[in-house]
């Protein structure tokens, strides 16, 4: 018989990618997220419903079905918005966890994030102390916390993948990338900042591969932190470069955007851990990455 597992935020860039994935194997996946899909990202035999998770009321109402498998991918993208920021990544992470407490699950996957350490040097390693300093990045560590106080007490089945910059086809113009790519395609001038920070980036179908190593090894995994990224930093403006050269057109003026308080010059994690216990490591090159990025995107234009 095949299991259900859920899809929390699945409407989304990675919870898409992910549903995608796993829609080919023996599952019945359910999608619950805040809006409807875009057409773009709508996916055949899969159940969606619409719920707001920050509300306790809505997601015991609306989350009926018996799953085994939960993936939360959910919480509110603009980020400048700090109330809706917390209630969705936090508040929302805890209704869900009080929701599957009592309820027999055999996993739930929380994606946090590699800003949760805040300016540790790089690369970040699991077990060092979180420092987080944004809105966003608090959010996603009071989750983590109360996750594993809940594996801790409960024996509650949690793994907290923190994940860094994840890009590939179909990803909103709010990131970096897409943003880039857009610009350039259109041939447009486009403001930058300087340029000379270093980021990690990870293709979107190695992120998506390690999520079924963990639902293939989730004994294992439980009570586990995993840092999820290439494990070694890019210059942004070599990149920006790139894609720029890539396409052929487009003017990115470096230096007009100034960086945020919160951001480190320099940022990337150690990937050893989730090398020894799963035996992931990423296969797609930066360069190969971003051109089946680009041509995924000039099929808009």
């Amino acid at each position: 018989m095949k299991k259900n597992l859920l899809i929390i935020g699945g409407t989304g860039f990675l919870g898409y990618h992910f549903a995608k994935k796993l829609s080919k194997n023996s599952f019945n996946i359910t999608i619950v997220s805040l809006t409807k899909p875009k057409k773009i990202r709508h996916l055949k035999k899969i159940k969606y419903v619409q719920c707001d998770v920050s509300k306790k009321k809505d997601v015991n109402k609306k989350i009926k079905k018996n799953f085994k498998y939960i993936f939360n991918f959910s919480g509110h993208v603009d980020h400048k918005n700090k109330k809706k920021t917390m209630l969705s990544h936090y508040v929302g992470t805890q209704n869900l966890s009080n929701h599957f407490k009592n309820k027999k699950i055999e996993l739930f996957v929380q994606i946090g994030s590699g800003l949760e350490y805040g300016k540790n040097k790089s690369p970040q390693v699991e077990k060092e102390k979180s420092i987080p300093i944004s809105n966003y990045a608090k959010s996603k560590y009071f989750a983590s916390q109360h996750l594993l106080i809940m594996y801790k007490k409960y024996d509650f089945p949690v793994v907290i993948v923190r994940a860094y910059q994840v890009y590939g086809p179909q990803q909103d113009n709010n990131r970096l990338i897409p943003f880039v790519i857009s610009k350039c395609l259109e041939g447009d001038i486009f403001p930058c900042s300087s340029g000379n920070q270093y980021r990690d980036f990870l293709y979107v179908n190695d992120f998506v591969n390690f999520l079924k190593k963990v639902l293939q090894n989730e004994k294992i995994c439980k009570g586990h932190i995993f840092n999820l990224g290439v494990g070694k930093s890019y210059k942004i403006k070599k990149i920006i470069s790139f894609i720029q050269k890539k396409i052929g057109k487009g003017n990115p003026k470096f230096g007009l955007i100034k960086l945020r308080e919160e951001e480190s010059q320099n940022v990337f994690p150690n990937i050893k851990k989730a090398k020894k216990i799963l035996n992931w490591e990423p296969t797609t090159s930066l360069e190969k990455g971003l051109s089946a990025t680009i041509e995924s995107y000039r099929k808009k234009f």
